[in-house]
């Protein structure tokens, strides 16, 4: 293999860009670990082990995601500007060495997955199909596949709490991931407005185009419901102080600075606002762990 290829290879899992990026689908994880760890008074070299595996599990899925979308869409990358020099559409990796390299990417995780009990490992399956599985298809079927990806991308928090509960999730993990959906909503559409113009000329469905001109307004709504899900996950589930004003607060200040600051003419600026939500998943879980160590 040549050191080109081997770029190409590193460059499908998207491993080479910032990490804040990167952790959009680990954060959800560790909320719904944390929360649960907190109701149990789970000893914290348990919870730290756990938070371990579900941070490799998803990084390993993501970077597997990452691979099959570009798969899937090889043929949408090669006529848009910003892509047309990815590894596949570029020719520095074939279709199937990224097979191989999803696959290589894929057996980990089910690996992972097998320690669990049956319900998390049923959790954990569809989690990978149908949720990240079909993914990229949505963009062909859908206006909304920024919501499929908010599925897929929240699914650890009902599955981080069965996994050490081992029972259902509760109401309040579910409202909370259906605020992790529309957090995941707003910062993929600010994401896929900078591919607005290739995407209306190729095909390609999005909420950027969708929302049009109202985009700004819509997100906002978004965040409202999320703001709302957050609080009654936080009250429902008796969380204190750390949660109001980390998890809550810190939530509300990035959303009220993102939303203001986002110049929509400036495409560097919907990549650095993308990045930026890493922070919104580093204070809901530091909110979240801080209750959790003032109730050990």
């Amino acid at each position: 293999m040549t050191r080109t290829a081997a770029r190409g290879y590193f460059e499908l899992t998207r491993l080479h860009k910032p990490i804040m990026g990167n952790t959009l689908m680990f954060w959800p994880c560790a909320w719904g670990l944390t929360m649960a760890a907190r109701a149990l008074h789970l000893p914290l070299p348990i919870f730290a082990a756990k938070l371990a595996v579900f941070a490799i599990g998803s990084f390993l899925l993501h970077s597997a995601a990452c691979v099959l979308n570009d798969i899937c869409d090889v043929d949408f990358d090669r006529q848009v500007e910003r892509t047309r020099d990815r590894p596949l559409p570029s020719g520095v990796v074939s279709i199937r060495g990224a097979s191989i390299l999803c696959v290589s990417l894929l057996v980990p995780v089910l690996a992972l997955l097998s320690y669990g009990d049956g319900l998390s490992l049923i959790l954990g399956v569809i989690g990978i199909f149908p949720l990240h599985a079909l993914y990229p298809l949505m963009k062909r079927w859908t206006w909304w596949p920024q919501a499929w990806l908010g599925l897929a991308f929240n699914w650890g928090i009902p599955l981080a709490w069965a996994s050490v509960t081992g029972r259902f999730p509760p109401l309040p993990i579910w409202v909370l991931f259906f605020g992790g959906v529309c957090w995941t909503i707003v910062y993929d559409t600010i994401y896929a407005c900078q591919d607005r113009e290739d995407d209306r000329r190729v095909g390609v469905k999005s909420t950027a185009l969708l929302f049009g001109e109202y985009v700004r307004e819509i997100l906002a709504c978004m965040v409202a419901v999320l703001l709302l899900c957050l609080a009654y996950a936080g009250w429902a589930l008796h969380h204190g102080v750390g949660y109001a004003v980390l998890s809550f607060g810190g939530t509300l200040v990035h959303s009220v600075w993102q939303l203001a600051t986002w110049n929509e003419a400036d495409l560097k600026d919907h990549r650095a606002k993308f990045e930026s939500n890493g922070l919104v998943g580093v204070a809901i879980w530091l909110g979240i762990l801080y209750d959790y160590l003032s109730v050990m």
